[in-house]
């Protein structure tokens, strides 16, 4: 694939590599570079049935409960901090079984990607032991056999065949498809991200395919200066899409901050069957593509959220 292969829409990204039934991971953690523009795009192409991975997702990720396209979801955490313990739309298909989920701590789902990246079946760690993650079920046998994708159990506990102490093996994760959000990327795919990577590097390489949607496309030659500060390598991306205020309402070191007006109105409407609805239909199903949506926002309110490219965050912003 050639490096004007690489860089796309929006629409043409998910079209291309994004199908019903996949297994795919997001990066971002909470409130931080979620990729929000492309989850909008996958609800507004209607896939469903999405397997989906993540440490701990926010708001995009609970939107995309909400629409009724993901299946199941294995995850340590979704909720968007300060404005809600759980994702509303998360709490609602767990409580209606309408989402199959599996949790795992923070720790061992960055393990379970590290294990997929690395290419081998499983990871031992000491973490999650004494807890009561360890006797909680999750996924069915019936929906294990059903997908070769999902691992045979949820995790194990076995002898260290050199110390004979117990460790906790936790199965690979090999996601179909791993989006994740890069403040810059070149039209290679080469990409750079400021601030926390969260574990976005490792779940980019423990997937198939990888998409990367990014505030700003660059010459390599900009990359090229200090290389040490790119995650990932042009030959692991597949698709490169340029979107601005691609995370919003979730934040992008140096570039914006979040947006807590518009994200006190989300948790106050998700908690809501017709409000949600309301939501949905406003800000991604009534939107003809993501520059509609940031007019919809508003680009005053949008410029507000702009970040100090040396301390990473708005230091004016008004927050929760």
């Amino acid at each position: 694939m050639s490096k004007s292969d690489k860089v796309m829409g929006l629409e043409e990204a998910v079209r291309k590599f994004v199908r019903n039934g996949n297994h795919i991971a997001f990066g971002g953690f909470t409130l931080n570079r979620m990729p929000v523009a492309l989850i909008y795009e996958i609800i507004r192409q209607g896939v469903k049935d999405l397997h989906v991975y993540g440490h701990s997702p926010g708001f995009g990720v609970d939107v995309l409960i909400g629409s009724g396209s993901v299946k199941a979801i294995e995850l340590a955490y979704e909720a968007d901090e300060g404005f809600g313990r759980v994702g509303p739309r998360f709490r609602k298909a767990v409580e209606r079984r309408e989402t199959m989920w599996e949790d795992y701590s923070n720790f061992g789902m960055t393990l379970r990607f590290l294990a997929g990246a690395m290419g081998i079946s499983f990871l031992p760690t000491k973490t999650m032991l004494g807890s009561d993650m360890l006797s909680k079920e999750g996924f069915s046998r019936e929906f294990r056999e059903s997908d070769p994708k999902i691992a045979s159990k949820k995790l194990d506990v076995i002898e260290c065949p050199f110390t004979g102490e117990k460790v906790v093996a936790l199965p690979a994760v090999n996601p179909d498809v791993a989006v994740i959000h890069a403040q810059v990327a070149d039209a290679d795919g080469n990409v750079r991200i400021y601030g926390q990577a969260f574990a976005d590097d490792i779940i980019a390489k423990s997937a198939d395919r990888v998409i990367v949607t990014c505030e700003k496309l660059v010459d390599s030659e900009e990359l090229r200066k200090f290389p040490e500060q790119n995650v990932l390598p042009g030959f692991l991306v597949d698709a490169v899409v340029p979107v601005e205020f691609g995370a919003h309402p979730t934040s992008c070191a140096r570039f914006y901050d979040y947006d807590p007006e518009f994200l006190r109105i989300y948790h106050s409407l998700a908690k809501d069957d017709g409000s949600f609805t309301d939501f949905l239909e406003k800000y991604v199903l009534g939107v003809e593509d993501h520059d509609e949506y940031l007019r919809k926002v508003g680009i005053d309110r949008l410029e507000s959220l702009r970040a100090s490219f040396e301390v990473g965050y708005n230091p004016g912003l008004k927050r929760v």
